[in-house]
């Protein structure tokens, strides 16, 4: 089903519990992301080398094809999870916690970054599929190195994404600023990238080279 992403924005926050604990949950600052993320991937690296028994060539190794596998991950979770929605009552909150509150408020600055305990619990999902993944091929301990490069990926990517909405776009970025600006404002079933455009030239899914001039 085509995604019912709204083109349309307010100023202001959306609601989207309505009790004041859980709603508190769902706001988070750099600072906090930086001290909560950080240490957690400081502590997995550390994890790595020192409990798992990690070669520092190979720690380094499987840290940077995580960091790179990341890109992929951006684009095909904010394509397919975060754009995806049906009829079902469920489904339309599922969109509106994860992603449709920021296309409705796209300047509410406590948003713009994933909250530390729904960014943890599906850390521990995601760190538990790979671990299985490589489970099947025999090598489950490499996760412990693959995993802080993924993480830290989407540390980088979160802090990317967050620039693009409060700092005028830097000179040397301004493509990229204007990349995800299209995909809030005019296309949002187009632009899927935020920290790179590569994904979006892989897949189709550029916007028209004219909105570029026209912007």
């Amino acid at each position: 089903m085509k995604p019912k992403v709204t083109t349309e924005f307010q100023h202001g926050q959306a609601q989207i519990f309505k009790n004041p604990f859980l709603e508190s949950l769902t706001k988070t600052n750099p600072t906090q992301n930086i001290i909560v993320y950080g240490g957690t991937i400081a502590g997995l690296l550390a994890l790595a080398r020192f409990r798992i028994g990690l070669e520092p060539w190979l720690l380094a190794g499987l840290f940077v094809v995580g960091l790179l596998f990341w890109t992929l991950a951006e684009y095909l979770l904010h394509r397919y999870v975060f754009h995806w929605v049906s009829e079902a009552r469920w489904s339309q909150r599922f969109h509106f916690i994860m992603h449709g509150s920021h296309h409705q408020f796209p300047r509410d600055k406590e948003r713009l970054l994933m909250p530390p305990v729904p960014g943890l619990l599906m850390a521990g999902i995601l760190f538990g599929i790979f671990y299985l993944a490589f489970l099947v091929f025999g090598v489950p301990r490499i996760t412990f190195g693959f995993f802080p490069g993924f993480f830290t990926g989407y540390l980088l990517y979160s802090f990317v994404h967050r620039a693009t909405h409060v700092m005028r776009p830097p000179k040397r970025f301004r493509k990229l600023w204007m990349h995800h600006s299209l995909h809030h404002y005019r296309y949002p079933d187009r632009a899927f990238g935020v920290s790179s455009t590569f994904w979006d030239r892989v897949f189709g899914t550029m916007p028209p080279a004219e909105a570029k001039e026209e912007a």
